[in-house]
């Protein structure tokens, strides 16, 4: 079975709201839809790192952008009844594991209230017909369970990040069940759907506490990176691959909502869940120049040791499966960084691998 690619035809003067514009996955997002010919427009804190690829790559010249706090409900049903968006991809998010544990009840109200925000506001969007809620692999409860999880395992989390993108994910579930499948004096259905998708690299992330950017920050200082836990095992995969599904996704929620408004997987192969250890060895050996990292023996927070997606439900239904392998999604993303320290301008870099990608899935 061919993979479904995304259609510039669909998305060419469709208005769309994306939610989290300022961050790394928002970013990337926008410059794709952007090169699809889609009216954008972006709602969400300002960049929280230095650098940030919001403002490296110009994003803010491609999309409407909005500085706001999805915790300021009037703030954003304003601004989502002035866009009245078709379509909404919603990632504005507290990202990080770590953090969450730090700042748990932020964690929650961003990730939870900030979600039911989002969906009460859209309910009051005339013209919206998909929304995509992207939550996150680890909304799984992952006691007892040793397989890849599908969408139908128990949602839960032992930490506060992941109990926020399970609350998410539940909020979105009853949100679209209790939802009249009418609205007075609008002709069309609106889908919701939500989407897991594994561990995420690529160029321009400079967020703290994630693999990828961490190696990269020490490899830049001829320093050895610090691991907390090189034997956690993980489903990596290349932003470009859950970006695609979420595309996708939201053109099946725009043709039949009834059929995909549902939770979905968008995880990559089997052969890209591998340990920390692994990928930091494998982006090491392709940064070079004495590139490498050691044990980070001081303590830390509990995390998950294994965690595996099973996709296989978007491969089948959504037509939908991610494209790179992990040694291409580490080279891509190795060489993003390399070149953008060498002079190569954020926006171009980007662009070239959406490129490239493209013509890796029309192939």
């Amino acid at each position: 079975m061919e993979d479904v690619a995304v259609a510039p035809a669909f998305w060419s003067g469709k208005r769309v709201l994306v939610t989290g514009h300022t961050g790394f996955k928002g970013s990337w997002c926008c410059l794709w839809l952007h090169r699809l010919g889609a009216r954008l427009r972006g709602y969400a804190l300002a960049p929280d790192t230095t650098p940030d690829l919001f403002g490296a790559a110009d994003v803010a010249s491609s999309v409407e952008s909005v500085i706001g706090d999805i915790r300021d409900r009037d703030r954003l049903s304003a601004e989502i009844e002035r866009f009245d968006p078709e379509i909404i991809i919603h990632m504005a998010a507290q990202p990080l594991v770590r953090v969450s544990y730090e700042r748990p009840v932020e964690t929650y109200a961003v990730n939870v209230a900030g979600t039911a925000n989002v969906l009460e506001a859209a309910a009051r969007a005339r013209s919206a017909r998909a929304i995509v809620i992207v939550t996150s692999d680890k909304c799984y409860d992952l006691r007892g369970v040793e397989r890849a999880h599908t969408e139908e395992d128990a949602l839960g989390g032992s930490d506060p990040y992941s109990a926020s993108k399970a609350g998410a994910e539940l909020v979105s579930a009853a949100i679209r069940a209790s939802s009249p499948r009418e609205r007075p004096g609008v002709a069309h259905a609106c889908g919701i759907a939500t989407a897991r998708a594994g561990n995420t690299i690529g160029g321009g992330d400079w967020a703290r506490d994630r693999l990828l950017p961490d190696l990269i920050a020490s490899f830049m200082k001829g320093e050895p990176a610090l691991i907390r836990n090189p034997a956690a095992v993980r489903p990596w995969q290349h932003i470009l691959d859950p970006l695609r599904g979420y595309l996708v996704l939201a053109q099946c929620l725009w043709e039949k909502p009834e059929s995909f408004a549902q939770a979905w997987n968008l995880g990559p192969p089997d052969s890209n869940t591998q340990s920390v250890e692994w990928l930091a060895d494998a982006a090491s050996a392709r940064y070079g120049s004495g590139a490498g990292w050691r044990v980070d023996r001081s303590a830390h927070p509990p995390e998950a040791r294994t965690l595996r997606l099973d996709s296989s439900k978007a491969r089948d239904r959504l037509e939908w499966s991610a494209r790179l392998d992990l040694t291409t999604a580490i080279d891509w993303s190795v060489e993003w960084y390399m070149r953008h320290t060498a002079g190569a301008a954020a926006r171009a870099l980007v662009e070239n691998d959406i490129a490239r990608y493209e013509a890796l899935v029309a192939a």
